[in-house]
């Protein structure tokens, strides 16, 4: 696939024109993307209070029994997201995805331990000790550039 981006003055506001020689999947799915307006905030409750959440101060997210959660420095929240959708609103480049229920922020691990076989040990920096599942393993590897 190729991308072009031209700048040009006369133009107020952007404007996006794919060429294709038919409908792909792929052509499906970046219109729908394009014509998503997706917040960008993230919001969880604790205590009957509903609290907008810093990306900066998330330290992971989790689902559990149906529900996905928020810790940050400050505590653990619930999150009416559900974990795809939350992470579509996270950094890439700070967040990562190391199993089917968890995110972490990768700014706020503390290490990694890959002493474990298959998997890998993580230890966050509020003391939480999680696993990357062995299916996220090279990935986590790739990014650790290991």
């Amino acid at each position: 696939m190729q991308i072009e981006v031209k700048i040009d003055s006369s133009y107020t506001e952007p404007k996006v024109v794919i060429l294709t020689a038919s409908m792909t999947e792929d052509i499906n799915r970046i219109l729908n993307k394009l014509s998503e307006n997706v917040p960008q905030i993230i919001s969880g409750s604790r205590d009957g209070k509903v609290e907008v959440l810093e990306k900066d101060n998330l330290v992971r997210a989790y689902a559990n029994k149906g529900k996905v959660f928020a810790v940050t420095n400050e505590g653990e929240y619930t999150v009416r997201l559900r974990l795809y959708e939350l992470e579509e609103r996270l950094n890439p480049d700070q967040f990562v995805r190391i199993s089917n229920s968890e995110i972490v922020n990768l700014k706020k691990v503390k290490n990694f331990d890959l002493s474990f076989t298959g998997t890998i040990c993580v230890e966050l920096v509020n003391g939480t000790v999680t696993y990357v599942s062995r299916r996220y393993v090279s990935k986590i590897k790739k990014i650790l550039g290991i």
